[in-house]
């Protein structure tokens, strides 16, 4: 399934893509209908992208049985009653979880992103994944919201990335069963500020430039996510995707999953040996090669960002000045 959170008239709801892209079902107006007819209680777990993903197996078989319904009745045409389904150009697409409890990110899970950034491959890059957090709820945007460009940024670059949706409760888990706590994959793009320098030093302290790269990392509308949450029933294997990133049409980046020195379910077994993941929590794995501040061309107002990952879709931004 591919599940969305949409905005329609001024709310915002659950929903499945389907019907080859064109249609979004809305699992809540389906449920009822199927209620109805099968003469039982709807289910109440359709409120938010996070209230469904909190109601495990039982949300997802729910819904999967709404889309196969909906999928049956509306045969190989295509159309939309304007309440239990909508055409997707009429609909805005929000972050797939807009409201995740927590964010976290990878740095330096791609060798050729190292390389790239005058690194060298060590024995500890294989040892330990660099892990940092996001403010959610300030960074998180959808497919074609704004990046915006404060006035403080002067370098803001792209990074292409898997997201991982944490479907369940996992701490303590082993890497070998790590794959069934995930509900499904997004695409994310890790935009980082790569000069930030809030107030100009006269002297520094061991560790700032660290906390100046870190901090660049919160800029509000940093972590556009979208367009929809592919779930593991589609995507078996996360270590076998393309991900590739174009600004204004060039490509920039290419690479495939395959070369994460964590692969996913490493991550999450680490990650949860630390922190309890919940479902909602998002996991961006890491960049590959071809950010921006190797040749020290950024992202301008007006750039179009399309990052784009095999067996999920394109998420699309545009970036624009923002006056504070």
């Amino acid at each position: 399934m591919k599940l969305v959170t949409y905005a329609l008239k001024g709310s915002e709801s659950v929903g499945a893509v389907i019907a080859r892209d064109k249609i979004v079902l809305d699992l809540k107006a389906a449920d009822r209908a199927l209620a109805r007819s099968e003469k039982r209680q709807a289910n109440t777990f359709y409120g938010d992208m996070l209230s469904f993903l909190s109601a495990g197996s039982k949300a997802m078989a729910a819904a999967r049985k709404a889309v196969k319904a909906a999928e049956e009745k509306l045969g190989d045409e295509p159309k939309a009653d304007g309440k239990t389904t909508h055409f997707l150009t009429r609909v805005k697409l929000k972050a797939p979880s807009p409201t995740p409890r927590k964010l976290f990110c990878l740095a330096g899970n791609f060798q050729d992103h190292i390389e790239e950034g005058g690194g060298r491959m060590t024995a500890q890059d294989k040892e330990t994944p660099r892990v940092f957090m996001k403010p959610p709820s300030t960074t998180v945007i959808g497919t074609e919201d704004k990046i915006l460009i404060p006035p403080i940024a002067r370098a803001i670059d792209w990074e292409g990335e898997l997201a991982v949706v944490i479907g369940r409760t996992a701490k303590g888990v082993k890497a070998a069963d790590a794959l069934r706590y995930v509900a499904g994959y997004t695409v994310m793009n890790d935009v980082s500020e790569r000069q930030l320098l809030i107030k100009q030093r006269t002297s520094s302290r061991p560790r700032d430039e660290w906390f100046d790269w870190l901090n660049g990392k919160w800029l509000d509308t940093s972590a556009p996510q979208g367009p929809w949450i592919v779930t593991t029933d589609e995507i078996r294997n996360p270590q076998d995707l393309n991900i590739s990133t174009y600004i204004n049409g060039v490509r920039k980046q290419h690479n495939n999953t395959a070369q994460m020195l964590y692969p996913v379910a490493a991550i999450i077994e680490y990650i949860a040996t630390i922190i309890t993941l919940e479902p909602g929590d998002i996991i961006s794995t890491g960049t590959i090669a071809g950010v921006g501040s190797t040749t020290g061309n950024f992202m301008q107002p007006g750039d179009r960002v399309e990052i784009e990952i095999s067996k999920i879709g394109v998420l699309r931004n545009t970036v624009a000045a923002s006056k504070k």
